[in-house]
């Protein structure tokens, strides 16, 4: 009889309860795995496992990590080969390149807490541990302070009228939209053709309030454009409202709606696992890899070779027709960008100032492959006016495009200049980037270890700067002591 009190040897124990430990925690990360190779010989020894080849317990807890996340059982099974082969066969990698792909559009673990920021128009918005602070300038009311907020100079914590948990959020623009881990949403901000949600007003609101009609629909994402919003539900569900002139809400027709309406045209293709709003125009992502788009056709933002408005959601056939399975998608206000399964980044749109990344500023009015970027794994992609970001599995950060006050961030380039091809951001090199945002003239993003740093300008304090302007080098941005507090 073995005793109790001796303590147990994990080299003592069975391989299929060590890979149950490994597969149930729920928590691992590819790099986990890394270190636990390279720490124990245990699981770097190759084990016969089930019906797969000799491998390590290491490799074989990857692959089943893979298994189990919706974004890799969603492929076909070439998409989900191709994937494995540009990783070199190597489990490990799979896994970090799923994880981070989930990760870089919502909120992003780091070694020191769970963060997502939002770049917009001339403010910051940001989800530190569930918690919500915002910085710049108030327009509308889209900081969620109160009317008598017009401008905030550091991160201040936005106060909710009930106690919620936030996991979401989108304020690209003049309103904001927020989702709490309960699947309720809030608005605040500029709320003109009722684009916050709720039709007993179509004034600014200056403080978070939350969407009543949406209170039987609960949601994961949130998708600000131009005085319309996009809903995604947990069930995969596509919710609109606001204004509908361009046809960006998706109904086929081009009304306004006061509320959030389901984009009916959406529930018979399955469901939606990503959502972009630019100015006028919706994309959407499905599960089965196809991009959908819907609003105003100009700048060939929509992507189908014309310049015509779409009323209803119309599928991408560039990507159909390729076998080209698309996991997210980024709205710029004159150009779109996707990142597929296979980490390659494809863009179209207006190719002013280099936008699109191909080395000229020649409009692309389908989708056309980054090729300069094709031997990397990207694993976010981030559009806005006339610039790109591409975020790489590795931590490296890539823009291209207008510099636009040095909000591209290359202190080298000046101010207003372009960049005709993806060029790595050496002001940062020495920082594993987690997640990157940009607005119309600054970008912020966020490092492994939870350090904000911002870049371009700061004329209304959306750096959270007092005394700074324009900022060509990147800085780090703090939020003000004493405002953290406990959530609920």
């Amino acid at each position: 009889m073995c005793d109790p009190l001796k303590p147990t040897n994990i080299n003592d124990l069975p391989s299929h309860i060590i890979l149950e430990i490994l597969t149930s925690s729920g928590g691992l990360c590819g790099a986990d795995l890394v270190s636990l190779e390279l720490t124990s010989s245990t699981f770097r020894t190759s084990h016969q496992l089930g019906h797969q080849k000799s491998t390590s317990l290491v490799d074989f807890a990857a692959l089943k990590l893979c298994m189990s996340l919706p974004i890799f059982g969603c492929m076909n099974h070439k998409a989900q080969e191709q994937l494995v082969a540009r990783c070199g066969h190597n489990w490990k990698r799979v896994l970090r390149f799923l994880q981070l792909v989930e990760q870089c559009s919502d909120v992003v673990q780091t070694t020191s807490n769970n963060v997502q920021i939002r770049s917009g128009r001339y403010h910051t918005i940001l989800v530190k541990d569930s918690v919500v602070y915002s910085c710049g300038t108030s327009l509308c009311g889209v900081l969620g302070h109160g009317p008598e907020t017009t401008q905030c100079v550091a991160f201040k914590r936005i106060e909710f009228p009930v106690c919620v948990r936030v996991t979401h959020v989108s304020a690209l623009h003049n309103h904001a939209a927020f989702v709490a881990h309960s699947g309720e949403v809030f608005t605040c901000g500029d709320n003109l053709s009722f684009c916050c949600g709720h039709s007993d007003t179509n004034q600014p609101l200056f403080k978070p309030r939350r969407v009543e009609a949406l209170k039987e629909f609960p949601c994961k994402q949130v998708a600000t454009g131009v005085n319309f919003t996009v809903f995604l539900t947990i069930g995969g569900q596509v919710y609109t409202c606001g204004t509908g002139g361009y046809g960006q809400l998706g109904h086929g027709d081009t009304l306004d709606r006061p509320t959030p309406k389901l984009v009916e045209t959406l529930v018979t293709v399955g469901p939606a696992v990503q959502i972009a709003a630019g100015p006028n125009y919706a994309l959407v992502v499905t599960s089965d890899g196809t991009v959908y788009s819907f609003g105003s056709g100009t700048n060939f933002c929509l992507g189908h070779g014309q310049q015509h408005n779409e009323l209803n959601p119309r599928p991408l056939q560039w990507f159909r027709s390729k076998g080209i399975h698309v996991v997210r998608v980024s709205s710029g206000e004159e150009h779109a960008v996707a990142l597929d399964s296979n980490g390659l980044v494809y863009t179209w749109g207006k190719g002013y100032c280099g936008a699109l990344g191909h080395g000229d500023e020649i409009d692309k009015t389908t989708p056309e492959l980054l090729t300069s970027l094709d031997t990397h794994l990207a694993v976010q992609v981030c559009a806005s006016k006339r610039k790109t970001f591409v975020l790489l599995d590795n931590g490296c950060l890539y823009g291209f495009g207008w510099t636009s006050f040095g909000s591209l961030g290359f202190p080298d380039r000046g101010a207003s200049e372009k960049v005709l091809k993806p060029s790595m951001l050496y002001s940062l090199k020495d920082h594993h980037i987690s997640q990157v945002s940009t607005g119309l003239y600054h970008s912020v993003v966020v490092t492994n270890r939870g350090i904000l740093y911002g870049f371009g300008d700061n004329e209304r304090a959306q750096l959270g700067q007092d005394e700074l302007r324009d900022c060509l080098n990147p800085i780090e941005i703090l939020v003000e002591e004493g405002s953290e507090v406990d959530v609920c």
